[in-house]
């Protein structure tokens, strides 16, 4: 049977509904689901217990003390999803800094005996991955058909990057940061859409987790490129953010500073998130690394350099 009520606890995973058509089925979302703008209606069933608005390193020492205490970063609105009836619930079980976990959603549905709830949790870490997921909401959706129609339109963008870039010979080293106070190298997907683009990525490997990087492993590497994109983060966020780089020792002598070429992308929504806009995000990053074979277009809009 076809869901036809769904909460979605994952901004991913309500991107990806939206784009099999089915946003009119959206009963409710998580504080951090923005996109498409219509769906800032539907009622938010979530919250952090981490304030926004603190700095990066802050964040990153709360973060730790609720995890060292067993304790979720995030919260459920239990009443409201009881109000809510879904039949179909979205999660993810890839990081519980990131978003509601399927543990934690399990304990919240374990107190609320009278949903029915199917649940799907998602845990890409490829871009492969997101193929996969697009398929399995869109059977769950009924909607095969436009998940096929969406796949192919999705793949087609991403050969044409990979048909311009494969050939290249000269790959520029690029380091992608998703996290600046401590220094955290991209990683999951972020390596892969680096050689996408032409690059040749300096840490993190394809597949796993984003990992810490010591200033002076970045000064030694010394990278030609470096592409800003703190996790849930905008543009004048990771702007704000970058002070905290560009006050480190040999900041000025880094080959990426003295050619211009650190750039700030909007993470939070694109690099960051596991959804269709991860093609748009290849589309960036093939823009930066490679400026001569993909033309300022629609993606200049979408970054700023340092």
């Amino acid at each position: 049977m076809r869901a036809t009520r769904i909460v979605s606890l994952l901004p991913s995973c309500t991107e990806i509904v939206c784009a099999l058509g089915a946003a009119s089925r959206l009963v409710g979302r998580s504080h951090e689901c923005d996109f498409p703008a219509e769906i800032g209606k539907l009622p938010v069933c979530t919250s952090s217990r981490i304030p926004a608005e603190a700095s990066s390193a802050a964040i990153d020492r709360s973060v730790k003390s609720l995890l060292q205490n067993a304790l979720s970063l995030y919260e459920i609105d239990l009443e409201l999803l009881r109000k809510l009836r879904p039949d179909l619930i979205l999660t993810q079980a890839r990081c519980e800094v990131c978003a509601v976990t399927l543990s934690d959603l399990e304990k919240a549905l374990g107190q609320l005996p009278g949903i029915r709830a199917k649940v799907i949790s998602l845990s890409p870490a490829r871009m492969a991955d997101l193929w996969q997921d697009i398929q399995t909401v869109a059977a769950a959706l009924g909607v095969e058909d436009f998940g096929r129609e969406l796949l192919m339109g999705l793949k087609e963008r991403v050969v044409d990057v990979i048909q311009k870039t494969c050939m290249i010979t000269r790959r520029p080293t690029v380091a992608c940061l998703d996290w600046l106070d401590p220094i955290m190298a991209a990683g999951h997907w972020v390596p892969e859409l680096t050689d996408f683009a032409g690059g040749q990525n300096a840490f993190g490997q394809s597949g796993q987790a984003s990992g810490p990087v010591e200033w002076e492993k970045l000064r030694q590497t010394d990278p030609e490129i470096m592409v800003l994109m703190p996790c849930g983060f905008g543009l004048a966020r990771a702007r704000l953010e970058a002070e905290v780089l560009t006050e480190k020792p040999g900041w000025k002598n880094l080959r990426a500073v003295k050619g211009g070429k650190v750039f700030l992308v909007d993470g939070n929504s694109y690099f960051n998130r596991s959804g269709p806009r991860l093609v748009d995000s290849l589309e960036i990053l093939a823009g930066i690394v490679q400026p001569a074979l993909f033309p300022a277009g629609r993606e200049k809009k979408l970054w700023q350099t340092l």
